[in-house]
């Protein structure tokens, strides 16, 4: 009985570990930063889960959907913490994440967040980051909904902590570094110094990396590009032997830097359905639009056509062509 007792105990690990992996690797694709999905090994599984007010389905769905019978879509939000411990901060990445189960192809859209759009539920029109600060999650999910005409059936929030925290667990990462450059760290006063060429990063490195847009020469788009580097680099990390060892620490350092709609169970059905997604299943997906100055503030004015053929596309998709 103790022996049956030890090998359910084995498997149910075994099980988890899977989990995590994959939620591990997904998500270090889905969000710019690296930061994952992490629960708490059985007992904690729905520590990070928080619902929504509008409940199960977004009022542009005629239905609800199943994670793995359904074209689904997930807003994946990195949330600016260092003031304001991630209680409704600004979005310092918005992405979008489409996944299909019969094709097993993820879309991966990026939305400047200086994109000026109109904020739902507050009457103006601003840089979409500020959604996040004027209303949290729903208001952010509103105006994303609105923004693009397609519905957002889940969403993943991460702070940076949890980036950090993965980055050093895993025991640094190494980019390639495309040109010299100086970036603020989220530490009090600090500063570090890239080269161009193959760099070693910790966790504040890489996370100064991945933020830094200002002296980049195609501004959000390159540091967009600087993220998919980050997130391929932590990828082969975790994926290798030494790295997925380190799974349940990486768990127990990240869980509460976690929060999303997604309860334990559809995790563990998107395990299941997903579990062979590779980069390669990726398409990266981007705005098109042009920079504006209203009142000496900076804008991206995103181009009406390029929206309008990505809602057409991203609504395809999810079977919920307009």
């Amino acid at each position: 009985m103790k022996k049956q007792s030890r090998i359910r105990r084995r498997r149910k690990k075994s099980i988890f570990r899977r989990l995590l992996t994959f939620v591990l690797l997904i998500v270090l694709i889905l969000i710019g930063y690296g930061a994952y999905l992490a629960y708490n090994a059985y007992d904690a599984a729905s520590g990070s889960y928080q619902g929504l007010s509008r409940g199960e389905k977004s009022e542009l769905r005629d239905a609800e959907v199943a994670v793995t019978k359904d074209p689904i879509s997930i807003l994946i939000m990195g949330i600016e913490d260092y003031s304001t411990g991630g209680e409704n901060g600004r979005t310092d990445t918005l992405m979008i994440a489409t996944v299909d189960p019969d094709t097993k192809k993820v879309n991966l859209l990026s939305i400047p967040r200086d994109s000026r759009v109109e904020i739902v539920g507050k009457g103006i029109e601003d840089k979409i980051t500020h959604a996040h600060a004027y209303g949290g999650t729903e208001m952010t999910i509103n105006t994303v909904e609105n923004f693009l005409n397609i519905p957002i059936d889940y969403y993943v929030k991460v702070n940076f902590e949890g980036f950090k925290d993965v980055i050093n667990e895993i025991g640094g990462i190494t980019v390639d570094v495309p040109f010299d450059f100086v970036a603020h760290t989220d530490v009090s006063g600090g500063r570090a110094t890239f080269t161009e060429g193959p760099m070693n990063l910790d966790g504040t490195e890489a996370l100064a990396y991945a933020r830094m847009r200002k002296d980049d020469p195609r501004g959000d788009f390159g540091r967009s590009e600087r993220q998919k580097q980050v997130i391929k680099a932590a990828m082969n990390e975790v994926s290798t032997a030494s790295g997925l060892m380190k799974l349940d620490d990486i768990a127990q350092h990240v869980g509460n830097n976690i929060e999303t709609n997604l309860k334990p169970t559809e995790l563990f059905a998107l395990q299941k359905a997903y579990s062979d997604v590779s980069s390669s299943d990726i398409e990266s997906l981007s705005i098109d639009g042009t920079d504006e100055r209203i009142n000496d503030v900076y804008y991206f004015k995103p181009d009406e056509e390029s929206v309008a053929t990505l809602s057409q596309k991203l609504n395809a998709i999810l079977n919920t062509t307009k």
